[in-house]
């Protein structure tokens, strides 16, 4: 565990497009070395289904709370410079970004590792409900499965939320 520090730690919902250009320039330190990301997309498919879009709800602020929780955590457990996560709510269509986690770090060990925990609790614990619309006309919710055994580090289906 590193000790708590005035890291910048943000986490945001957006009901539009964003440009993660000025949020990978917030992170940006002159003790940083490394810089990670992970962007997550609407796919045109969910097991084996043809997607035509989704809805992500969400009840903003105990999501935007347990949000600014999980990059704190980050923040304090890994030896981090900054760390900022945007998840969108609203409509999205396929090819739409619906998440980006961007980790700033001394070095890349510690910008991937906080990256992938930050994704992987976002998933894991942010209320986020995500309803699905297929080609077809049917739609459905999908609800987030439980979060993967210690050792599973999310390898199982690859199915993102």
């Amino acid at each position: 565990m590193r000790e708590e520090t005035s890291i910048p730690a943000r986490f945001e919902l957006s009901d539009a497009a964003f440009d993660i250009a000025p949020l990978r320039a917030r992170l940006l330190d002159d003790a940083a070395g490394a810089y990670a990301s992970f962007e997550g997309w609407v796919r045109d498919h969910n097991e084996g289904r043809p997607v035509r879009g989704l809805h992500y709800e969400a009840y903003v602020a105990l999501a935007t709370a347990e949000g600014q929780r999980i990059v704190e955590e980050a923040a304090a457990r890994f030896a981090i410079s900054g760390v900022h996560c945007v998840h969108r709510i609203g409509e999205l269509a396929v090819g739409d970004l619906a998440v980006w986690v961007g980790v700033s770090a001394g070095h890349r060990g510690a910008a991937f590792d906080a990256c992938r925990f930050v994704i992987d609790e976002v998933k894991a614990r942010v209320p986020i409900w995500k309803h699905e619309r297929y080609v077809d006309g049917d739609a459905g919710w999908l609800h987030p499965e439980p979060a993967p055994a210690a050792d599973d580090h999310g390898h199982g289906t690859g199915e993102a939320r």
